[in-house]
């Protein structure tokens, strides 16, 4: 504990607002509201997004330092001064909380010869870089074992993980959270009715970076055999340019919003008849996408991944859960959905109380606080 018997917290991610990604919104959200809580003391350490040097800032009265990065590699940032930057922080921090995986942040912690408390909140497993992987492995494992506390958002994000389901002991169930009253007191703005061609069409929404675990892909194919509806896709990424080419043959069906403001992505939520999230790999491993749909009363439509995706929204209760990877059953959603508006309205009004009962972002920060305490 500080002279002032603040608890000292370091959180440790690969980036930080303003960088755009939904970890990122929770570190900085935990950073932000754990702060306000009178016997906190916050602070947070991560890399620079692109090749550049140590920073400081306050932002939101939270000091950030980003240390310097000579870029991204296997989607890792490679920074050798993040090593000396966190042994000289830890010497002045009770607990670190870690967002996982971000092998930089493991190894950092496991050489700077740290003796308080470790507690990793976890997000997701490796997925994709297996090559990463196989050197990461060791490192992953050794540092689990140092972990005092895991943090998984679902029971699913446990059961999926051929490395945290061997510390079931660690874990603690902590979903995410979503502040409701900032988006039902958002403005209304029909940012979707007005950019439609059928006045009358019903309303399709996906937003997330356009990488291939998203399922961009497989939500375009499903619409190839859907009917009366319009889908509007909000993000960028490397499959863009491949969406834009697939859609383009696709009569008007399809329109390309790009990165909308705060405001506005609430105004498109808003204005949808339903939300698809079409996840194809166990890289998503929540999705509080879905949430925030959840919020504004819309009905959901995600993947039976083994993640905890298909937990937030539940078959038949809130949303349609189909296979992954799965046009068929993806369009055979849409269609019953988009032609049943009683349907749509009884599973939005059970997303709705679903969030409020289970996701309040109030009641997951005084849970998270009880952790580091």
């Amino acid at each position: 504990m500080s002279e002032n018997n603040k608890l000292r917290i370091l959180q440790v991610n690969k980036a930080y607002y303003p960088h755009i990604g939904g970890i990122e919104s929770l570190v900085r959200t935990y950073a932000r509201e754990l702060a306000r809580y009178p016997d906190i003391e916050m602070q947070v350490l991560v890399c620079q997004d692109k090749k550049g040097k140590t920073s400081y800032e306050i932002i939101e009265g939270i000091p950030v330092t980003r240390a310097g990065s000579m870029g991204t590699y296997f989607s890792c940032p490679l920074s050798f001064s993040f090593f000396k930057i966190f042994k000289k922080m830890v010497k002045n921090t009770d607990v670190i909380l870690f967002h996982m995986p971000f092998p930089l942040g493991d190894l950092a912690c496991l050489l700077s010869g740290f003796k308080g408390k470790v507690v990793l909140a976890w997000h997701s497993d490796v997925v994709k870089q297996k090559k990463l992987l196989l050197f990461y492995k060791p490192i992953l494992m050794k540092f689990l074992k140092r972990a005092d506390v895991i943090i998984a958002a679902t029971k699913g994000h446990i059961d999926s993980s051929p490395f945290l389901s061997q510390f079931r002991s660690k874990c603690k169930i902590i979903p995410y959270g979503l502040n409701v009253d900032k988006y039902i007191n958002s403005p209304f703005k029909p940012i979707l009715t007005e950019k439609l061609c059928d006045k009358n069409a019903v309303k399709v929404l996906f937003t997330g970076r356009l990488v291939y675990y998203k399922g961009a892909e497989v939500l375009l194919k499903s619409f190839e055999k859907v009917y009366g509806c319009e889908l509007f896709i909000v993000g960028t990424g490397i499959l863009e340019d491949k969406l834009r080419d697939m859609a383009s043959k696709m009569n008007q069906k399809v329109h390309f919003l790009g990165v909308l403001s705060d405001e506005d992505l609430k105004a498109a939520f808003r204005d949808c008849d339903i939300f698809v999230l079409p996840s194809v790999a166990n890289s998503e491993a929540f999705g509080i996408v879905q949430l925030e749909a959840m919020a504004y009363g819309k009905p959901v439509i995600n993947t039976a991944l083994p993640t905890g995706v298909p937990f937030v929204s539940l078959h038949e209760k809130t949303g349609i859960t189909v296979p992954p990877e799965d046009p068929k059953a993806l369009a055979e959603a849409i269609n019953t959905l988009a032609s049943n508006n009683e349907l749509r309205e009884k599973y939005g009004i059970a997303a709705a109380k679903r969030v409020k009962e289970n996701f309040l972002e109030q009641d997951v920060l005084n849970r998270i606080y009880e952790v580091l305490k």
